[in-house]
């Protein structure tokens, strides 16, 4: 593991990374938005995050060192139904490239933030709307979560294994993965084309739109009757004994994938098992070769096969906890993880040759950042703002409108 180096700070430092100078307003959320912010922030861009007093955060307690969703941007408290906060907002909007917000359909318009007045005041903006359901349809209006959402596009009902009930993949395959990332594409691409037209537009990104396209190889082999509706008998889903995972001697567990038969060969040539294993291209004898794994697997430790594997071509390795993966040698070795002020955490990902991404400043507390953000994005007279209540630097009254999801 290593330690991250460089970074910008939101207040004037320079920036580093593919999108230096792309600036984004960011409308506080929960979930997929304020990881997209993160990931933009990640890659070099200046973005700064608009919180309302009393805004709903994590359904749980956390400390804010370690919300990392919050990370690499400063963080200013505006009262948006106050009129010195909402001109303050709009006047944060004439100046960026990109706005990010993740409430529910019509929130934004409410606080007079909708994409019609942003694109009104600046043509060139990429407005980019992150939820669960859409902008529109029958579910637009109404709250939902990650589960939810994958759950309808059926993405879901295929995880699992078979006789089982479907297994939630965390939040990992909707909020951030068909959320988070579409966003973040969406938004590229319609930075990419307004530098060419000159024209901004909305980038409607919905989870279960994202989760759908994700699913786009698994619907194909659905079509042409090459997979299963029935989870657990597919060749991806734990179906097939040489793609599952095998418990150890000590509890631990090893992942299998050999797919392809040359990495299947080594797979038992190194568990001792050459012409010892049921045939794998026999489909009736795929129940006696997972018993055969399964009790070969047993006979060790998990460390001790994967000291068997290590560096191998038979596509077998350990399953490790989110506290061991830093300390894996290749993702030590490539520095994967990072520690940053005393916090384990991801590094910036993808990496480029020219223009590397770099951590920037560690996640700040709401409000920590109202006067040094402001004033670095060219906005006059703060100390008045914050005596007007217009500002703050501190979460101080509530606040009604709810977010895309609720916690």
């Amino acid at each position: 593991m290593t330690s991250a180096a460089g970074g910008a700070s939101g207040g004037g430092a320079a920036r580093h990374g593919p999108l230096a100078g792309v600036r984004v307003v960011e409308l506080a959320g929960i979930g997929p938005s304020p990881f997209a912010a993160m990931l933009l922030a990640d890659l070099g861009a200046d973005v700064i995050r608009i919180e309302r007093p009393g805004e709903p955060s994590l359904p749980v307690p956390l400390a804010p060192e370690h919300d990392l969703l919050r990370r690499g941007r400063p963080s200013v408290l505006l009262d948006l139904k106050h009129p010195g906060g909402l001109a303050t907002a709009r006047a944060l909007v004439d100046r960026a490239d990109v706005l990010v917000e993740g409430y529910r359909p019509g929130v934004a318009e409410r606080l007079g933030l909708g994409p019609d007045e942003c694109l009104e005041r600046n043509p060139r903006l990429v407005y980019g709307r992150m939820t669960g359901w859409g902008q529109d349809g029958p579910l637009a209006q109404a709250a939902g979560h990650d589960i939810g959402y994958v759950a309808i596009t059926g993405a879901l009902h295929a995880i699992g294994r078979a006789g089982g009930p479907p297994q939630v993949p965390v939040n990992l395959v909707g909020d951030f993965g068909g959320g988070a990332l579409y966003l973040v594409v969406g938004v590229l691409a319609a930075l990419l084309e307004a530098r060419t037209s000159g024209r901004g537009q909305v980038v409607d990104a919905a989870i279960v739109d994202g989760t759908a396209h994700l699913s786009s190889l698994v619907v194909g082999l659905v079509s042409a009757g090459l997979w299963s509706d029935r989870r657990g008998t597919n060749l991806l889903d734990t179906g097939a004994p040489f793609y599952d995972v095998y418990e150890t001697s000590d509890g631990g567990w090893m992942a299998v994938g050999p797919l392809e038969p040359v990495f299947y060969a080594e797979l038992l040539r190194l568990l001792d098992l050459t012409g010892a294993a049921p045939d794998r291209l026999d489909l009736r004898q795929w129940p006696a070769l997972r018993a055969v794994l399964a009790d070969t697997f047993r006979t060790r430790t998990r460390d001790e096969w994967a000291a068997v594997f290590d560096g191998t071509d038979a596509c077998v390795e350990p399953v490790l906890s989110y506290a061991e993966a830093p300390g894996h040698p290749h993702l030590a070795a490539r520095g994967t993880y990072v520690e940053r002020h005393g916090v384990v955490q991801p590094a910036p990902a993808p990496r480029f040759s020219r223009t590397p991404a770099v951590l920037g400043t560690p996640p700040s507390s709401p409000g920590a950042d109202t006067r040094t953000a402001l004033a670095a994005w060219g906005i006059d007279d703060v100390e008045g703002l914050l005596a007007s209540g217009a500002a703050a630097e501190a979460t101080e009254a509530a606040e009604t409108d709810a977010p895309t999801r609720t916690p």
